[in-house]
């Protein structure tokens, strides 16, 4: 929480606008926050970089503390194109973070599944039904798809020996695809997801998209590619019907 408030206080940017390191007041002054606010502002710069976004600096003629990006606190800069920011806000949004306080309840219900959020909606319900949510999720799956996607090709490059054809299974707007396609041109790539997340997308080279439900059917190819976290005791959940 205190990294979704930096975020949202543009603590990042203003960080990284400053010329050198940054002080306390400097930062106070350049955020436009109440000077009563310092002391707990302090507070959560110390928090934030505990977590490994800022280095705290202090030089030896005074006791002023300054603050500088660390590496992956640049990852948190707005208009970065590697944004990691976006998809702590939706992880951290009361949509999705609000039915982890009622753990206890669905635990003692005889059913009920896990995936629910907001008005008993499935969470793919959920984005589907509400345009703003929808909007900051996909902007969210984008980023994080352009994070790792050059990390995949580069060191993943002969998972895809062989591959003429590969579809995207909930590849959202498409930018591991678009790596993908960039990087071995003679594949044909295809990025299936809902129809609100594939609206107004165009079909461009070779890489396609397919509007479609991952739970009922997934186009034929050589290879699909999902993205997903892995528990020890692997995925659980629904087997497409064909594929």
């Amino acid at each position: 929480m205190s990294i979704k408030c930096a975020i949202q206080l543009g603590l990042p940017e203003a960080v990284q606008a400053h010329s050198g390191p940054i002080s306390l007041p400097d930062l106070v002054s350049s955020m436009g926050l109440p000077p009563a606010k310092a002391p707990y502002l302090r507070r959560l710069l110390r928090l934030v970089a505990n977590s490994g976004f800022l280095s705290l600096h202090k030089q030896n003629d005074d006791d002023v503390e300054r603050y500088s990006l660390t590496p992956a606190g640049r990852l948190l800069l707005r208009h970065n194109p590697f944004n990691a920011g976006a998809l702590l806000l939706v992880v951290l949004d009361p949509v999705l973070a609000e039915p982890f306080h009622h753990m206890s309840a669905w635990f003692r219900r005889e059913e009920g599944d896990g995936d629910v959020v907001g008005g008993g909606k499935m969470v793919w319900e959920y984005v589907a039904s509400d345009p703003e949510f929808s909007n900051l999720f996909n902007d969210a799956m984008a980023r994080d798809s352009g994070l790792i996607a050059e990390l995949v090709v580069k060191e993943g490059k002969s998972a895809f020996d062989g591959v003429v054809s590969l579809v995207d299974v909930a590849g959202g707007t498409g930018n591991m695809a678009k790596a993908i396609a960039e990087a071995f041109p003679e594949m044909t790539c295809t990025v299936l997801d809902l129809p609100h997340v594939l609206s107004g997308l165009e079909d461009g080279g070779n890489v396609k998209y397919v509007a479609g439900d991952m739970f009922e059917s997934i186009p034929a190819a050589d290879a699909v590619l999902l993205k997903v976290l892995l528990p020890k005791e692997g995925v659980s959940g629904h087997v497409p019907k064909s594929r």
